[in-house]
């Protein structure tokens, strides 16, 4: 993956201090600090405007890990998450400082992450655990690692052949909103009717109307899908569907799928998110995680410049050809 932001440094420049900030609550009972009440907006909607990072949780798990099974994510102590932390700074070391190399190596040293507030994402189901696939869900992704097996095309004969994200055209939803190694930065705007996010990631924005009209016809897709809200008590609910196929999450059904968002502010510098996947077809439960975003006024959504300086996907394609021709030559063909 290429340099995609001038804001790409800012991404690890921060040392390893973990603390343990807050004890993460159910979707359902985020709550604010006590004694401190949320803002308002000048036309009275709860105000959650303001640059926001997850760059506290990077390296944080999806799922609970094993050595965690039967406890909860308030019963995580501090040094057992700055140990998960460490382990997390580690593979992330060995995963990038090698490979992504950079004049002088004047950004691998700061391959760091920073304070965490959480071990895992998942806090629903209560093991912390992505639940089964249904029978039709798993017979879907036999069709998909069957028809990889035979095809005739390789990882990398084209553009096409390469993820949205190689592409510099989308992460998807929830995938804008989790934390990466770079570009974790987001806008939340607001006016009397609408919510608009802004992502770094890939530049892009999503328009949420409150109150509005009903979700456009299933045939209307969309990368990020189509989003509607409405305020429960201080607490933004989001309902998106009808996602396109290439972006529905961890490949649900993009018929059958929704992602239900909760946008809560409990603290002036904190808004609490959390994601319900709900897609019975794909999924035997629905599943929620969560995870803090901090306001940070110092780290502003920059211009993502991705396919002006996307040269990893040109040197993708220009290495499978090179490799082909090698092994060409050495049939003797």
């Amino acid at each position: 993956m290429s340099r995609r932001s001038t804001r790409f440094t800012q991404a690890f420049a921060v040392a390893l201090t973990v603390t343990f900030l807050l004890s993460v609550p159910r979707h359902s009972e985020a709550q604010a600090e006590p004694g401190w009440t949320p803002p308002r907006s000048s036309w009275g909607d709860p105000d959650l405007q303001g640059t926001y990072s997850n760059r506290s949780e990077s390296g944080t798990p999806l799922e609970r890990p094993r050595e965690f099974e039967g406890r909860e994510l308030a019963e995580i102590d501090r040094e057992e998450l700055s140990a998960l932390k460490a382990e997390a700074q580690a593979d992330t070391v060995e995963r990038f400082a090698g490979p992504l190399h950079a004049p002088d190596g004047w950004w691998q040293p700061d391959l760091t992450m920073v304070d965490g507030s959480q071990a895992w994402f998942i806090v629903d189901p209560p093991d912390g655990r992505i639940p089964p696939l249904t029978p039709q869900a798993e017979a879907r992704a036999e069709a998909r690692a069957e028809a990889r097996r035979t095809s005739t095309r390789g990882p990398a004969d084209s553009y096409l052949d390469r993820s949205l994200y190689d592409r510099c055209i989308t992460r998807g939803l929830p995938g804008s909103m989790m934390p990466a190694i770079y570009g974790n930065s987001y806008d939340i705007t607001q006016a009397p009717g609408y919510v608009v996010i802004r992502y770094e990631m890939v530049h892009e924005a999503r328009v949420i109307p409150i109150d509005g009209p009903e979700h456009l016809a299933p045939r209307i897709r969309s990368y990020m899908g189509d989003a509607r809200g409405h305020w429960e008590g201080s607490t933004l609910v989001v309902e998106t569907k009808s996602f396109r196929p290439e972006t529905s999450y961890r490949n649900a059904n993009p018929d059958t799928l929704r992602l239900i968002e909760r946008f809560t502010r409990i603290a002036p510098d904190k808004v609490q998110w959390s994601v319900t996947v709900d897609d019975p077809d794909t999924w035997t439960l629905p599943w929620t995680l969560t995870m803090p975003l901090t306001m940070d006024a110092t780290q502003p959504v920059l211009e993502y410049s991705c396919h002006e300086g996307n040269r990893g996907l040109r040197n993708i394609l220009s290495a499978a050809r090179a490799q082909e021709a090698e092994t060409r030559e050495g049939e003797g063909q």
